[in-house]
């Protein structure tokens, strides 16, 4: 019997501690089992959010990593996680994760942590218009959408697109779009979880305006897509386990690369999250 997707999901970011030292911290995670083998970007990128926050009180949590995806990961291995603490302020704490499978580097993430302070404080608005996430289809109700066997043995999200998927047919090009997103069951009320969730979620379907802006569905044959880098800054405490909407747009695109950045923010309106990504695009010549 499969396990249940949610445990799996907790499962993964719930680091193993290898080694301590002064001033290095080893952690091993297991990885998500994936259709084809290679490792899920946001997993690794939300193990080494966890990875460096095991370092730190709790209460000093994530505001901003930058990564680089190096090598894609092996799936059916664990990875190792290190940490270096390369900085601790008396409000922010600066870590450089790096992780590897075999003794060799497949993600490096630089992330600062701060304590909550109050200050000045604003946000950009939510998109007004947005269909509530119950009115649309959730594509993986039944188990056998293409997006599942494309991407997860076991889905742990559950991932609506408001202006239709591009899964397997191409649409009218767009350089935006709108997914809402929630975990598939509880997460514990710990904000580093959530923080670390919300960082799994940031690299799925963020790619997507890349092809959507050139009409270009998943399953084109010969198409390949590959994250180069992946940046992120929470702004606020959310709960991954309730409906976020991932707002997301590409500004360009060139030499075989794409840019693509979104807004995550929770169904009250508030900004959580902002993103930006870099993936590499190879199109077969028409």
């Amino acid at each position: 019997m499969p396990e249940d997707p949610i445990v799996n999901l907790l499962g993964v970011l719930a680091l193993e501690s290898s080694d301590a030292r002064t001033t290095e911290d080893i952690f091993t995670g297991r990885s998500q089992p994936m259709p084809y083998g290679r490792v899920f970007g946001g997993q690794v990128l939300a193990q080494a959010v966890v990875a460096a926050g095991r370092t730190l009180p709790d209460e000093r949590l994530p505001h901003s990593m930058h990564g680089y995806f190096l090598r894609p990961g092996d799936a059916s291995r664990s990875i190792t996680f290190s940490v270096d603490r390369i900085h601790d302020g008396r409000s922010f704490s600066t870590r450089r994760t790096q992780a590897f499978q075999d003794g060799v580097p497949i993600f490096s993430m630089i992330a600062s942590f701060q304590d909550e302070s109050p200050g000045m404080e604003h946000h950009a608005a939510m998109p007004t218009g947005i269909p509530d996430p119950e009115s649309l289809p959730d594509p993986d109700s039944d188990g056998s959408h293409p997006f599942s066997d494309r991407i997860f043995s076991e889905q742990p999200l559950d991932v609506r697109h408001v202006h239709g998927a591009l899964y397997t047919e191409a649409v009218e090009p767009s350089a935006t779009q709108a997914v809402w997103m929630r975990t598939r069951g509880a997460l514990p009320d710990e904000p580093g979880v959530h923080r670390a969730a919300l960082a799994y979620m940031s690299d799925l379907t963020i790619q997507e305006t890349i092809l959507r802006a050139h009409g270009i569905a998943w399953m084109t044959p010969g198409l390949k897509v590959a994250s180069l880098d992946h940046a992120m800054w929470w702004h606020r405490d959310g709960r991954a386990d309730e409906w976020v909407l991932y707002m997301q747009e590409s500004p360009s695109a060139r030499g075989g690369r794409g840019l693509a950045t979104g807004r995550i923010y929770s169904r009250a309106g508030e900004l959580l999250v902002s993103v930006a990504q870099e993936v590499m695009v190879r199109v077969p010549a028409g």
